[in-house]
């Protein structure tokens, strides 16, 4: 595997633009550039009352709203204090709970979520072995990672880096296998006007 091939590592991890003020900010842009992911994402999981969300990296909570408004219970964990302070001001679901925490140490019991979503962070995770380990930990037997990446070209740099291309997509795949997940799926989708990388799997 070359370094174009290799997952993306701590792209933005610790960005000083998701703390204070300017954290703020970014979570305002966020509200709004959110909502077709977080769609995305209870469509294809088909959110139920019997589902409990993980949301990793959730910002201003999005997807953790979409998931409560279909019925589930929800929790969002989120490294930047700033986003999770939006969230909780913007959020009004007493079904919906949020906590401080990364990928790598999710603040999650094990076996408690029936799904765990990652809607364009995995690319800020500090790890991605420890993170999909850790989804394997508090998923139950039958739960489901969702993982959602903007497409992204070889060899791209700055903000059109955010993202994956196709061998970091099949990479994360890979990973996801080697963790335990099965059924795990790397597929092209549109979310908006977007093309994303969707990758899936199940915890057996």
């Amino acid at each position: 595997m070359n370094d174009d091939d290799a997952l993306p590592v701590n792209h933005h991890a610790d960005h000083p633009g998701f703390a204070g003020v300017t954290g703020s900010l970014f979570a305002a842009i966020f509200l709004v550039n959110g909502r077709a992911h977080a769609r995305l994402a209870a469509d294809i999981t088909g959110v139920s009352t019997k589902d409990r969300i993980v949301d990793i990296g959730c910002g201003p909570g999005n997807a953790v709203r979409t998931a409560a408004r279909r019925g589930a219970r929800a929790i969002g964990v989120d490294p930047s204090r700033s986003m999770l302070r939006v969230a909780r001001i913007v959020t009004r679901d007493r079904a919906v709970e949020w906590a401080e925490g990364g990928a790598e140490a999710l603040p999650v019991p094990a076996e408690s979520a029936t799904a765990v979503w990652a809607l364009a962070t995995v690319h800020h995770w500090r790890d991605a072995v420890a993170g999909v380990a850790e989804v394997h930990r508090v998923l139950v037997p039958g739960g489901r990672l969702l993982a959602i990446e903007r497409q992204c070209q070889p060899g791209a740099t700055g903000f059109a880096s955010h993202g994956w291309t196709a061998d970091q997509a099949e990479s994360f795949a890979a990973l996801c296998r080697s963790t335990g997940l099965s059924d795990v799926t790397v597929t092209g989708r549109e979310s908006g006007r977007r093309p994303v990388w969707v990758v899936s799997g199940w915890r057996p």
